[in-house]
């Protein structure tokens, strides 16, 4: 896990706010960013990555995370609804990063950004989500621990 992604997730939790909030241009949002030097220490193609991937997945990613959720998924928080979709985006997409970072990173958002108690929400649902599309990644995790004993 490296800072210079933890930073960029950190980013386009704001990012997103933003667009969430205003429907602003993606564009005009990133260049904002770039102008105020929110990037220093943040990995920007990651940043990239995300920003521009969870707008371009919104239908998949809104449809993963409303079988979990107890409200449609326009209710939840806006900042726990960044951070959800965040989650949710890398579990569907960086397989190459293991379901457990990804949740960690999600509740560290939360604490973060959120509102008191928002990272229990956001574990929780990224948990389910983790279970259903990870489901073969965690099967093997448990294999390997069962193995070890």
């Amino acid at each position: 896990m490296s800072v210079a992604r933890t930073n960029a997730r950190k980013c386009a939790v704001q990012a997103l706010y933003q667009w969430q909030m205003t429907g602003q241009n993606l564009s005009d949002i990133e260049l904002h960013f770039l102008e105020e030097e929110r990037f220093k220490g943040a990995q920007r193609s990651y940043f990239d990555e995300i920003f521009r991937g969870v707008p371009k997945q919104l239908d998949i990613i809104d449809l993963a995370l409303s079988e979990f959720v107890d409200r449609p998924v326009n209710k939840i928080d806006p900042v726990e609804r960044a951070i959800l979709r965040i989650g949710v985006y890398e579990l569907l997409n960086r397989l190459d990063i293991p379901y457990r970072v990804i949740i960690n990173e999600g509740v560290d958002l939360a604490k973060c950004f959120g509102a008191d108690g928002s990272h229990k929400y956001v574990n929780g649902i990224l948990d389910k989500v983790a279970q259903q599309k990870r489901a073969v990644e965690i099967a093997a995790k448990l294999k390997k621990a069962q193995n070890a004993q």
